[in-house]
C-alpha cells in the first residue's frame, strides 16, 4: 500500500463519526467489501447495517475496504487492497464479506479478491485462505454468474443469519476443520446459507437448465430466504456518519420492508414481502439521533409512502426540531397535508414514478395508479411550493408500442403546462427532471421470462424522448447507457456459465466486448431469448415465499388483458 493511499485513508475516518476501532487478537474477524466507492458504500444503509451487526457481536470485529475504478483511489488494479480501519491487507482477515446490491459490480468482487492474493476460484482456496461470503439484494435474487467465486452466498436478509454464521464459523476456527467439511456442516446447519460447490446443476440438451440438486441427501433441496418479522424489534439507521458519502447531508432511517403494491417489474416488491412498517416509537430514537448531528433524516424503505404513519413520522421530525426527505412517493399517496409536510421541511425536488406514459402500459405493471392521481399529485405539490419534480419512466417495457412512447412524452408536456399554470403568481416552477430508463428483467418477478428489448431499438425511443422535449423549456432529460443495460440483464439472469464471462472481463481488465467474443456462450440466450413457463430458471433453487404458479398468472395477466 502506498503512502499516499495510507493518507487518504487516514482523512476519511478522521471525517467519520461512528466507526469502529476494535483491538485485533482472538476476535473473529470480517473484512466488509463493498465493490464499489466508498461515496457509494457509504451511502448504502445495508452496507453499515452488517458493519454495525458484526461490531456488536463481543468475539467479533469488522472493518471495511472498497473499490473504486482506477484513478480514484480506493482499489486500483494491481494494488493489495487493505482494510480502512487498520490497514490491514484481505488476505489477513478469516472472513471477506461482500454485500453486493448492484449486478453490475460483479466484476469489482473479481478485482479485490486478485488484488489481495486470494484465489479467485472458489473450489481451488486453500484451509489458510479467507472465507469469501456474499449477500445483498443482487445475490439474494440470483447468485449462480458470482457462484464460481464465492464459498457461501446469505440469502435474504442478515439480522438473524448472520449472526448465527458468524459463531458458527468461530467455533470451527477453534477446531480446525477442513474447508470442505467446515462448509458442509454451515449449509446443513443455517438456514439462508447457500454452498454453490455442494450444488450440482444439470443442462438439457437445448442449453436450458435441467435441476439444481445438493450432491448430500442431508443438504436442504432448497434454499429458504432468511426474513426479519418484526422490523421495531432493532434499529437500521446510519451508523457512520461522513460528509464523504453521496448523501453526506442525511441522517438515513429504514422505515419500512417489502411492498404490497405487486409492481410486476419490481423483485424487491416480492423478494421482501410481506411488507413490514417500523413503528413511530421504533424509529424516535433514530430520529433523535439524527438530529442531533445536525442532518436531515432520510425515511427509506421500498414502500415508504404506504407507511400507515407517515404524516406522523415527518411531523415527528419537525417537533423535533428536524427536517426529513423522501426518496420517492406514490401519486396516489400525495395528498395536502403530505405537501405541506415537505414545504415545511424544505423539500425543493419531490421524485415521482409513473413508470409508463399510458393508461394501458400502466395497467400492464399492475402500477396502480391513474392520470387523475398524477396530476392531483402534481396539484398538491405545486401548490405547496414544491418548484422542481423528477418523474421516473422506464422504455422497453413488455407490450410498449410508439403510442407509448408519444403518450409518455405528451404526459410530460401535459405536466409542465400544468405546473407552470399552478404556479402562476407565486415563485415560478423551476424544473422537470425526467430520468427514463430501460426496463431490465428481474428474477422472482412476473416479467423474469420476458426478455431485453434489443438496445439498438432503446437507443432509438431515448433519442425520440429527448429530440422531442428539447425545447420544452423546464424540461430536463437523463438516461443511462443502454449497452450496461444488456451487462446487467446477462447478469441477472444468468447461470453459472456466465461466470467464465466474468473470469475473462476480469482477465481483459473490463473490456467487456472482448470477453463476450472470446467466451465461446451465446449472451444473447440470456438476455434477448424469451423464457418458457414452464423452464427450470436458474434461481428456482432459492425459496422465496412466492408460488411460481402467481408469477405465471401475473405474466399472463400482463400479456393478454391489456393488449
Amino acid at each position: 500500500m502506498s503512502w499516499k493511499q495510507h493518507k487518504r485513508d487516514q482523512q476519511l475516518l478522521a471525517q467519520e463519526k461512528g466507526y469502529c476501532r476494535k483491538a485485533w487478537g482472538d476476535k473473529l474477524t470480517v473484512c466488509l467489501a463493498y465493490p464499489n466507492a466508498y461515496r457509494i458504500g457509504m451511502a448504502n444503509l445495508g452496507y453499515q447495517a452488517v458493519y454495525s451487526l458484526l461490531n456488536d457481536l463481543p468475539f467479533c470485529l469488522c472493518e471495511r475496504v472498497f473499490f473504486s475504478p482506477p484513478g480514484e483511489g480506493d482499489a486500483p488494479r494491481g494494488k493489495s487492497p487493505v482494510s480502512l480501519e487498520s490497514q490491514k491487507p484481505l488476505k489477513e482477515f478469516d472472513i471477506i464479506a461482500f454485500s453486493i446490491p448492484f449486478e453490475n459490480d460483479y466484476p469489482h468482487v473479481l478485482a479485490l479478491l486478485a488484488g489481495a492474493g486470494i484465489s479467485l476460484q472458489a473450489s481451488l482456496r486453500k484451509d489458510f485462505e479467507p472465507l469469501v461470503m456474499a449477500g445483498g439484494i443482487a445475490v439474494t435474487l440470483n447468485p449462480e454468474p458470482l457462484s464460481s467465486f464465492i464459498d457461501l452466498f446469505l440469502i435474504g436478509e442478515a439480522e438473524e443469519a448472520l449472526p448465527e454464521l458468524a459463531a458458527l464459523y468461530r467455533e470451527a476456527l477453534i477446531q480446525g476443520p477442513d474447508r470442505r467439511e467446515l462448509l458442509f456442516d454451515v449449509q446443513r446447519r443455517v438456514p439462508g446459507v447457500y454452498v454453490p460447490q455442494l450444488y450440482s446443476v444439470s443442462y438439457r440438451p437445448d442449453g436450458t437448465l435441467e435441476d439444481v440438486q445438493p450432491v448430500d441427501s442431508s443438504l436442504p433441496r432448497k434454499i429458504r430466504r432468511r426474513w426479519e418479522k418484526d422490523l421495531s424489534a432493532f434499529r437500521t439507521d446510519q451508523v457512520i456518519s461522513t460528509p464523504g458519502s453521496e448523501f453526506g447531508d442525511l441522517f438515513l432511517a429504514e422505515v419500512s420492508r417489502g411492498c404490497a403494491r405487486g409492481c410486476r417489474f419490481c423483485a424487491a416488491g416480492f423478494v421482501y414481502r410481506p411488507v413490514r412498517f417500523r413503528r413511530k416509537e421504533a424509529l424516535e430514537p433514530s430520529f433523535v439521533r439524527g438530529i442531533s448531528e445536525g442532518k436531515r433524516i432520510g425515511l427509506l424503505g421500498t414502500a415508504v409512502s404506504d407507511h400507515p404513519q407517515l404524516a406522523d413520522l415527518c411531523r415527528c421530525v419537525l417537533e423535533g426540531g428536524g427536517t426529513f426527505a423522501l426518496s420517492s412517493l406514490r401519486m396516489d399517496r400525495v395528498s395536502a397535508e403530505m405537501a405541506g409536510l415537505l414545504r415545511e421541511s424544505g423539500v425543493e425536488t419531490v421524485a415521482l414514478a409513473p413508470e409508463a406514459g399510458t393508461q394501458r402500459l400502466r395497467d400492464v405493471l399492475n402500477k396502480g395508479i391513474s392520470e387523475d392521481h398524477i396530476f392531483s399529485a402534481l396539484e398538491h405539490l405545486v401548490q405547496q411550493g414544491i418548484r422542481q419534480i423528477r418523474l421516473y419512466f422506464m422504455v422497453g417495457l413488455p407490450t410498449e408500442t410508439e403510442a407509448d412512447i408519444e403518450g409518455l412524452i405528451r404526459l410530460t408536456r401535459k405536466i409542465r403546462h400544468q405546473a407552470l399554470q399552478l404556479s402562476k403568481g407565486k415563485k415560478p416552477f423551476r424544473r422537470i427532471t425526467l430520468s427514463v430508463n430501460q426496463f431490465i428483467p428481474k428474477p422472482f418477478t412476473p416479467f423474469q421470462w420476458h426478455p431485453l428489448e434489443e438496445v439498438k431499438d432503446v437507443k432509438k425511443k431515448l433519442r425520440r424522448i429527448k429530440k422531442a422535449l428539447h425545447n420544452e423549456g423546464p424540461v430536463q432529460v437523463f438516461h443511462d447507457l443502454p449497452k450496461w443495460n444488456y451487462i446487467q440483464t446477462l447478469l441477472s439472469l444468468g447461470d453459472r456459465r456466465v461466470g467464465q464471462i466474468l473470469a475473462e472481463v476480469h482477465q481483459l481488465e473490463g473490456n467487456w466486448s472482448q470477453a463476450l467474443k472470446k467466451v465461446p456462450l451465446n449472451p444473447d440466450f440470456y438476455v434477448y431469448r424469451p423464457k418458457g413457463l414452464s423452464e427450470f430458471l436458474p434461481w428456482d433453487f432459492i425459496d422465496h415465499g412466492i408460488d411460481k404458479a402467481v408469477l405465471i398468472r401475473e405474466y399472463r395477466k400482463a400479456l393478454s388483458e391489456y393488449p
